[in-house]
């Protein structure tokens, strides 16, 4: 018996040191990358760039303003579309569509969707939205983001709103409350830290897109605030500075990219602390 104990400890604390370490090797990438950009990109950062437009070819100096300002509009927008869609499926597979076609279609569709490369998003929106009005627009940008953020937001849901026990619901049913108050005031209430951080996963990810947005929103070095016109965003700035043969040009789009990374990480960050402290849950 202490041969079988301690075999089974070595072997306990073999795997789980297994386990340390594929963390840290996937940590590391991250940390790496992250300490490149402050180390390119801080010292590009002042207040001219958060202030000022980008400077015509040949003049030094500019910011992003503009890129910065616009890139809040287009996520806007998609998080306008894309959220209440994506939630209001998820809660349809798990609530009301189980073992039916049409939810057998739809979570077909949204993994396929999953897995479709950004650049044909950006194709396909070109040719419904931005043939058909003639010329590039924010709202466009904002639809091609939009699409791309349901079907993760679609998944998630459906996976968190599983996880809420049928007890809970059918305590709920018992008390005499419709099943669709059931679905919105218990089950989605039950599971929304959970549906609020897979929301945070796919506006992460839409937020560094650059191809969706050469197709749509194409970008703009002045500012513009008409969504039928087309706008700035930092990805498309960091995109056309970084493939320049200026100098001046790359410099700042280290600093564009840094930005970009912080900004992402800031809002999760905020979003996680006020669900974790329950602002999000709708208390206890």
């Amino acid at each position: 018996m202490r041969r079988n104990r301690a075999t089974r400890s070595a072997m306990n604390y073999f795997v789980s040191g297994l386990c340390i370490l594929a963390t840290i090797l996937v940590i590391l990438p991250l940390i790496a990358i992250l300490f490149y950009l402050i180390y390119k990109g801080a010292s590009s950062l002042n207040l001219a760039f958060f202030t000022h437009v980008p400077a015509p070819v040949g003049e030094t100096g500019g910011g992003m303003a503009n890129s910065i300002v616009g890139s809040g509009i287009i996520l806007f927008l998609a998080s306008l579309m894309g959220v209440p869609i994506g939630i209001a499926a998820g809660v349809y597979l798990a609530e009301f569509g189980r073992g039916k076609t049409l939810a057998n279609a739809i979570r077909f569709t949204a993994d396929v969707l999953n897995g479709v490369p950004s650049i044909v998003m950006g194709i396909s929106i070109y040719s419904l939205i931005v043939v058909q009005q003639k010329h590039f627009s924010a709202l466009a940008g904002g639809v091609a983001l939009a699409i791309m953020m349901v079907p993760t937001i679609t998944r998630t849901t459906e996976e968190m709103l599983a996880t809420v026990p049928h007890a809970i619901r059918e305590a709920a049913l018992g008390l005499g409350v419709p099943k669709w108050r059931t679905a919105i005031s218990i089950s989605l209430r039950t599971a929304s830290p959970g549906i609020i951080t897979g929301c945070m996963l796919a506006f992460a990810r839409v937020a560094g897109e650059t191809a969706p947005l050469l197709f749509t929103a194409f970008g703009n070095q002045f500012w513009s605030f008409n969504l039928s016109q087309p706008i700035a965003a930092l990805p498309l700035q960091i995109y056309v500075y970084a493939i320049s043969p200026y100098d001046e040009w790359h410099r700042l789009a280290w600093a564009g990219s840094l930005v970009l990374i912080v900004l992402i990480m800031v809002s999760v960050t905020l979003v996680r602390i006020f669900a974790n402290r329950g602002a999000l849950k709708g208390g206890s």
